[in-house]
């Protein structure tokens, strides 16, 4: 997906379209068990599992303005998850 979200933005930046992906950490979207959630939250320097929303606000950012220099890029969106 990176490659191809790369190509497009390529391809795609003549017409002013963006192009980028999402990769979302640990997010409760009703996979996480209780049992799973504290292993989780050391792991996460913000010290939390992700909810629905906190992807949601970053796809909002990619879709304003405000984004409009951010293409072909990869996001990891997990509070931190993968740093350690």
């Amino acid at each position: 997906m990176e490659s191809y979200s790369r190509a497009a933005a390529g391809e795609m930046g003549r017409f002013g379209i963006t192009v980028n992906i999402v990769s979302p950490g640990p997010t409760d979207t009703g996979w996480i068990t209780p049992a799973m959630v504290p292993d989780m939250e050391r792991m996460a320097p913000l010290g939390r599992v992700g909810r629905p929303e906190d992807i949601a606000d970053v796809i909002a950012f990619l879709a304003s303005e405000q984004a409009r220099w951010l293409t072909g890029q990869l996001l990891f969106a997990g509070g931190g998850h993968r740093m350690f």
